[in-house]
């Protein structure tokens, strides 16, 4: 039960994200005076739909996504370019632009989003993503802020007699701890080593690593009293060793730890967005081969789900608070893996809009600048083909991902 709870918990997550990344491109677009016609959530039949306005409201049947259709994305062509190809057929650039002028109703020309500036453009386009980017910030916030993060602290878990092993019988290769033999024992929090207060478990390590293998006073607070022993680090593996080990508690961050997780899970996300062509290529040759399937692979949505699963089943020692931070931080991966993969500058994609936005912004400028002629809004619609030779890759990388977590999954048990 708890499992098919996480992958329900994950399509709501999804959806949510998916519903606000769609507003973030109406609500301007609205602003702005664009004609928009439909805001769905998912794909495929429609399930309920409302009309508000000029506006079909509604949910689809193939909760996998969504769209908001802004009309008039493609202008007239311009003066002199070809609308028939050399067999006298209709170009699909063109065919483009006439469906595209076809869903603005009589009377509603001036609605045309091909006619906002530049800046607006980008504000449309950009809304998505950026609502995306807002939703990864705050979760990891409240999961940062509110419940904290599992944090090595300065009170001791456990003092093992024997470094290494759990066993009472210290060997060579697992000698005594020298932490233990001076008195110290679990439960204590260590307040100073070696006359350096310690604030954190760096703290902690740090002056262990100063200190070395000589002997030092150490200061520890047991049942509301300070109590002071004589440490003597012994050398293993090649480093100074106490033998204590750090009791892992939620400790609650602030602003520049959100501001830290968030630039790190962007810069993670973009390096694996950069990498995967290559990525998805290793996931097919895992998938059709004896090859084992890597476990730090890219992953579906169906991957996404099966994972939100198994932490939900997650069994003893996993608290509730435990698995609603670990379904929170996939929540928020995900809308950050959002906001970096519709910035990638290709048709469809939101990135796709923003690149042509941009020429259209750079050629007016230049064109004011050397006191040319306005070249009018930029012909994005000849990037049709092209946006139907990336829809059909992503269509096939959908495809792949989703059979390699159905066939090879990757599993966290």
């Amino acid at each position: 039960m708890n499992y098919l709870i996480g992958i329900i918990l994950t399509i709501i997550a999804l959806m949510i994200s998916v519903a606000l990344h769609e507003l973030g491109h109406m609500i301007p677009a609205k602003k702005f005076g664009v004609y928009v016609p439909q805001y769905m959530v998912g794909f495929g039949p429609t399930i309920y739909s409302k009309q508000v306005g000029d506006t079909e409201y509604g949910v689809k049947a193939i909760l996998l996504g969504g769209y908001v259709r802004l009309a008039g994305m493609f202008g007239p062509a311009p003066e002199g370019t070809p609308l028939v190809n050399r067999k006298g057929q209709i170009t699909y650039a063109e065919e483009a632009r006439q469906a595209s002028l076809a869903e603005l109703p009589p009377g509603k020309e001036h609605q045309a989003f091909y006619k906002l500036s530049v800046p607006k453009k980008l504000t449309v386009m950009l809304g998505g993503p950026v609502v995306n980017l807002l939703m990864s910030i705050v979760i990891f916030a409240v999961i940062i802020m509110g419940f904290g993060i599992n944090t090595p602290t300065t009170t001791l878990a456990n003092v093992p007699q024997c470094i290494g092993t759990q066993s009472n019988s210290c060997t060579e290769d697992a000698p005594a701890s020298p932490a233990y033999e001076a008195g110290l024992r679990g439960g204590d929090t260590v307040v100073a080593w070696n006359g350096v207060q310690t604030n954190s478990w760096d703290d902690v390590v740090a002056a262990i690593n100063e200190a070395g293998t000589e002997s030092v006073p150490v200061a520890v607070e047991r049942d509301g009293q300070v109590k002071n022993f004589e440490v003597a680090a012994v050398d293993f593996d090649g480093r100074p060793v106490a033998g204590i080990q750090s009791q892992i508690a939620p400790v609650r961050g602030g602003i520049d730890d959100v501001a830290s997780i968030s630039w790190q899970t962007f810069a993670g996300t973009a390096k694996i967005i950069l990498a995967l062509p290559q990525a998805v290529w290793n996931v097919g040759e895992q998938l059709f081969t004896d090859q084992p399937r890597d476990p730090n692979s890219v992953l579906s949505i169906v991957g996404v789900g099966r994972i939100a699963g198994e932490v939900s089943s997650q069994g003893d020692g996993i608290t509730i608070t435990d698995r609603a931070i670990m379904l929170l931080s996939l929540w928020a991966s995900l809308n950050m893996a959002l906001f970096v993969f519709n910035l990638i500058p290709l048709p469809p994609l939101d990135g796709g809009h923003v690149a042509g936005a941009i020429w259209e912004g750079l050629r007016r400028t230049f064109n004011r600048v050397t006191g040319r002629p306005d070249p009018g809004p930029a012909d994005t619609a000849r990037l049709v083909p092209l946006t139907q030779v990336v829809f059909v890759l992503l269509l096939a990388m959908t495809i792949l991902l989703i059979a390699a977590d159905i066939f090879d999954p990757i599993s966290l048990l």
